[in-house]
């Protein structure tokens, strides 16, 4: 199942969430290496927060995932579930009517 999150942090001075930022790029660069983090889509904004592309087995990883980085940098977050291409491909075929 792929999610697209995205974070904005909650307010503070940049320069006193230094730290916690490396340590979120830290904490998921295993999960880019393994996929977890599709296509190694994390990014970061303008400004600040995060984007990344999670390709997960369930709402409960996607939770899992996503508690841990909070726990690291606070932030609202946005998720929107995706389709990929396969996906969307195979839905446009199909007969609307049913």
């Amino acid at each position: 199942m792929l999610y697209l999150v995205i974070t904005t942090p909650a307010r503070n001075r940049p320069s006193a969430a230094r730290s916690n930022r490396q340590r979120l790029w830290e904490w998921a660069r295993p999960l880019m290496d393994s996929g977890v983090i599709k296509n190694r889509a994390m990014y970061a904004k303008v400004g600040r927060g995060a984007i990344a592309i999670f390709d997960v087995e369930s709402h409960e990883e996607l939770h899992r995932l996503l508690s841990q980085w909070l726990e690291i940098v606070p932030a609202e977050v946005q998720i929107s579930p995706l389709m990929d291409q396969e996906a969307i491909a195979a839905f446009l075929s199909e007969d609307p009517v049913g």
